[in-house]
């Protein structure tokens, strides 16, 4: 993915619009302000056809075109089925190919996690999670 999109909210606004226009998407309230020419946050919801719904946090620096932190819940319903997050677990040793990046998945959620290879702080990872939606 094109690290360009973190360079201003005006471009991480559109890559947001481009993959709400898919028809798998019902709706989103995914929003991304400013209150600096350099940094933003992105936050909302993005609402599936096949009742998935995913909750992101993101905290952007578009001088250095980096995310700084996030997070993506995955519900269906009032159910968090599963998530993201950068919360570094040092001592976790199965992690450390993907420090800090992980997935927490059932059963035992808080404590069941899993290295993800396709998220990143120097590219937009809403498009492969999207993806992932998309395909369950």
């Amino acid at each position: 993915m094109n690290p360009s999109f973190l360079s201003s909210p005006a471009a991480y606004s559109r890559l947001v619009a481009e993959l709400c226009i898919s028809p798998t998407v019902k709706r989103s309230t995914v929003t991304v302000w400013s209150e600096s020419p350099s940094a933003g946050i992105a936050e909302g919801e993005i609402f599936f056809a096949n009742g998935l719904r995913l909750r992101v946090r993101e905290e952007i620096d578009f001088a250095a075109h980096l995310i700084i932190s996030y997070g993506y819940d995955v519900y269906k319903g009032n159910e968090r089925l599963y998530w993201y997050d950068d919360f570094p677990h040092p001592d976790d040793s199965p992690l450390a190919a993907t420090f800090p990046h992980h997935q927490h998945v059932p059963p035992n959620s808080k404590h069941n996690r899993l290295p993800v290879e396709f998220l990143s702080f120097d590219c937009p990872n809403l498009p492969s999670i999207v993806a992932e939606i998309e395909s369950i």
